[in-house]
């Protein structure tokens, strides 16, 4: 754990990139550091998704106290030659050159990182050494459970040279849906020809913040694909960035958020190329209901020199209500003369003609509506590749809508 300081003061409305995002109600003060926690508590986490039914690979932090996680051997070197699943915090003792990995990306003048620099503990590390694979997803879980208590999470992923895997992250409250604070980190290292798949699902107190910052370094040839879904929280907001720092590297982003009441989900994404020859690929699709509101904010930044970027964007909205609101905001920086960059962002009620439509074919009003907003859903889906990833965030969208929609039973499809 890094030693705290003076962290930098809160952003503000008047801060870039937190126009949409009102902290005035947040008052640090409030939350004491999370507590030690029984294991039981995990057990009333309810999963946003749900991972593979066995791994080994696994790492559960609820509140303070981590209870799971595996261990590997160590070369004469210090460092491990079999991939490696395990507390963060355990593993910075064992192999002390983690540290120089460790706030590289995240530079803690950020506020919310800076304060995470200094408060969290336990955390979560996937190390993949040079042409090695992981053979089952690892699979990290962090849960509050504890009122009124600020959770700092960290997690470090790095997959060295020709390195594979998929790792499952989720971010969860217990059915106490506590008053809470979650501010994590989490910094990616995807090796030169490595090929890393990353899913990040964030079901958290309605009643609580949250506060990550995310960001990914893909080096040369390597493939990096992100899935991400927002579906708790009161407010806060997540940053996800992405550099491809070496030529031939690609990325590929989607990500879901749906609300409802008065929640305000807020996404901040950027691709950034910064080498020659890279690819980016991002959607994002939110859903939301009653009066919750939204904000996604992209960026896709081309450095110069990075020639023959071919780089996409999007974000859809679906407003089941007319309180619902969602802002869109694509945004382009391109500093080279040979790219191709595009971007698309729309907000919009639920289809009128479509529903007449479906009415006039014998469906109620709800079965429409419904229909209708699975099929905007499902292109998303559609994007990932048939697999366990693929059906688990189905099911978890299929859920979530069913939440939203106040229907009390929801069968997957």
């Amino acid at each position: 754990m890094a030693d705290g300081g003076a962290a930098p003061p809160l952003p503000t409305q008047k801060t870039r990139g937190w126009e949409f995002t009102d902290l005035s109600g947040l008052d640090l003060d409030a939350y004491s550091p999370a507590p030690e926690a029984d294991a039981e508590a995990r057990s009333r986490a309810d999963g946003v998704l749900n991972p593979p039914e066995s791994s080994d690979h696994l790492v559960v932090q609820v509140d303070g106290t981590v209870f799971e996680g595996t261990s590997a051997e160590v070369e004469g070197d210090g460092r491990p030659h079999e991939p490696l699943v395990a507390s963060l915090d355990t593993s910075l003792e064992r192999f002390p050159h983690l540290r120089e990995m460790l706030g590289a990306l995240a530079p803690s003048d950020d506020p919310f990182v800076a304060r995470n620099d200094g408060a969290w503990s336990g955390g979560a590390l996937v190390y993949v050494p040079r042409g090695k694979r992981l053979e089952a997803p690892a699979l990290i879980t962090a849960v509050q459970d504890a009122e009124a208590a600020a959770l700092a999470f960290r997690t470090l992923i790095v997959l060295e040279e020709g390195a594979e895997a998929e790792v499952w992250e989720q971010w969860l409250s217990t059915d106490s849906n506590p008053d809470s604070l979650f501010n994590t980190v989490t910094e990616i290292w995807v090796g030169p020809g490595a090929n890393l798949r990353y899913v990040s699902a964030q079901g958290l107190s309605e009643r609580g913040w949250v506060f990550g910052t995310q960001r990914a370094e893909v080096e040369r040839d390597a493939h990096f694909d992100w899935v991400a879904l927002g579906f708790g929280s009161s407010r806060g907001k997540v940053r996800m960035e992405t550099r491809l720092a070496g030529a031939g590297s690609s990325a590929r982003v989607t990500g879901a958020y749906a609300g409802n009441g008065t929640q305000h989900l807020d996404f901040d994404t950027t691709q950034e190329h910064a080498a020659p020859n890279t690819t980016s690929d991002l959607a994002f699709r939110g859903v939301l209901e009653e009066s919750a509101t939204a904000v996604w904010r992209g960026m896709i930044r081309v450095d110069p020199g990075a020639q023959q970027t071919d780089a996409f964007q999007e974000s859809r909205n679906l407003l089941l209500s007319k309180q619902a609101h969602a802002d869109a905001i694509p945004g382009l920086e391109i500093e080279a003369n040979d790219v191709r960059c595009t971007h698309a962002a729309a907000v919009a009620q639920i289809d009128a003609e479509q529903l007449h439509y479906l009415r006039s074919h014998g469906l109620a009003d709800e079965q429409a509506k419904r229909l209708i907003i699975e099929g905007f859903l499902e292109a998303l889906v559609e994007r990932l590749e048939e697999g366990p990833v693929r059906a688990a965030v189905s099911v978890a969208l299929e859920r979530r809508l069913g939440e939203i929609l106040g229907e009390r039973q929801v069968q997957p499809a």
